[in-house]
């Protein structure tokens, strides 16, 4: 089940990507990257992560407008895929990013810091 999950996973990432590139015209969606995505084991729901570029007020725009279209992607989904049930749609943002950037900020500073201690 897992590698049947972890390939349905790749696929609606790759499929999301396409249409969030070509087809979703929303004005709301700004720079947007499907991260992850984790699909249930029973297949009915699948938890989308996705990295918005931006202001923290474009971010929650970008991720309004998914939420908002999630069952328009879910349909295209259902046209692109080989499957009988197309999982349920959940957007969540993506921090992982902005929090290792946070990290390697804070690393920077300490190195200046240190560097400016020695002089």
């Amino acid at each position: 089940m897992s590698q049947r999950t972890d390939r349905l996973d790749s696929q609606i990432q790759q499929e999301l990507m396409e249409l969030l590139q070509r087809e979703m015209k929303d004005p709301r969606l700004g720079f947007a990257t499907i991260t992850r995505v984790e699909t249930a084991r029973d297949l009915g729901h699948a938890r989308v992560w996705v990295s918005v570029y931006g202001s923290d007020e474009d971010q929650a725009r970008s991720i309004d407008a998914l939420r908002d279209a999630a069952p328009w992607l879910r349909r295209r989904l259902g046209e692109r895929l080989q499957i009988r049930h197309v999982p349920q749609l959940s957007m969540r943002r993506d921090e992982s990013i902005e929090s290792g950037d946070r990290v390697l900020r804070i690393l920077r500073e300490l190195e200046t810091e240190r560097e400016a201690g020695e002089e």
